[in-house]
């Protein structure tokens, strides 16, 4: 397993000397091991996802032997990037099912780091190295796999952080230009146009089979448990999916306290999810849940 660099989050723009500044996209983390036999696809989980995604392993079959990109597979939707079609993308359940996706939702690859180039480990070379060689090998090649846009003028970056968000990018990752890779470390900083944080899912309201809005613990809040606003049609689909694979859910046996609705029954997940979540504050409004963390 190839372990990733992280990013710790940070409420301002980090400004100084040597620093470069990425766009954030919203996809999800994809590791592109080139073996001198084919193509590998990791997820930041370690996970193999190469036959969810046959259209980005056929494009790394370009790559020389013994290369090792660091990026987010997106998918674009309406001149945006669109989250739920990645997930799409990557539940695909057998290699037929993945080849009709390929063909309806091509993936892209915004790469944004090399790890090995031809055979030769790079990642203790200075960042700003590493971008040169990425672009040297990835222009010539074109979509679906391109490096991401990338700055050291921070009033630019400002400008990205403003107007990129329309075309469905998260914010803002920053790096310094002479840093190694710093596998397994949150030495990079990301910026956020909102309050994002992963939530414990410890249970359900609605049925297995449609759940309406998932009760959550929020990250450093030592409350009750709180409901999260109503869930839309796809996450509801998946989070039944994801009740599936557990077995069966228990009764509703449990309440809690909904905001405008007093108290409501729920139904426990044992052991529970985790879930992304938006919020601007702990608990007015409720949180907004944006993407069930499946392990991908």
């Amino acid at each position: 397993m190839i372990r990733v660099a992280l990013a710790a989050a940070v409420r301002t723009l980090p400004r100084g000397a040597g620093l470069a500044y990425e766009p954030k996209f919203d996809g999800h983390r994809l590791v592109v091991v080139r073996t001198a036999q084919d193509v590998v696809l990791q997820a930041r989980s370690g996970r193999i996802v190469t036959a969810a995604f046959p259209d980005l392993a056929a494009a790394a079959r370009q790559l020389p032997a013994g290369t090792v990109l660091d990026g987010e597979v997106v998918v674009w939707h309406a001149g945006r990037t669109d989250f739920a079609l990645v997930q799409r993308r990557a539940a695909a359940a057998s290699a037929a099912r993945a080849a009709v996706l390929a063909q309806r939702l091509p993936a892209s690859y915004a790469a944004f780091d090399v790890l090995e180039l031809a055979g030769l480990d790079v990642r203790t070379r200075p960042y700003e190295r590493r971008r040169a060689l990425l672009v040297d090998l990835l222009l010539p090649l074109g979509p679906p796999l391109q490096p991401v846009p990338m700055t050291t003028d921070p009033e630019l970056a400002e400008t990205w952080y403003a107007t990129l968000p329309a075309s469905g990018i998260e914010g803002l990752v920053v790096k310094r230009l002479d840093e190694s890779y710093p596998a397994g470390r949150r030495s990079w900083r990301k910026l956020r146009h909102t309050d994002v944080a992963d939530a414990a899912v410890i249970g359900f309201t609605g049925t297995p089979r449609c759940p309406l809005a998932l009760v959550l613990v929020l990250p450093g809040d030592d409350e009750a448990p709180v409901v999260s606003s109503p869930l839309p049609a796809g996450l509801r689909t998946e989070m039944a999916a994801a009740v599936a694979t557990l077995g069966e859910a228990a009764p509703a046996a449990a309440t809690v306290t909904a905001i405008g609705l007093g108290e409501v029954p729920f139904r426990l997940l044992d052991p529970p999810l985790a879930a992304e979540v938006r919020r601007s504050s702990a608990r007015h409004p409720p949180p907004e849940v944006l993407r069930l963390r499946t392990g991908l």
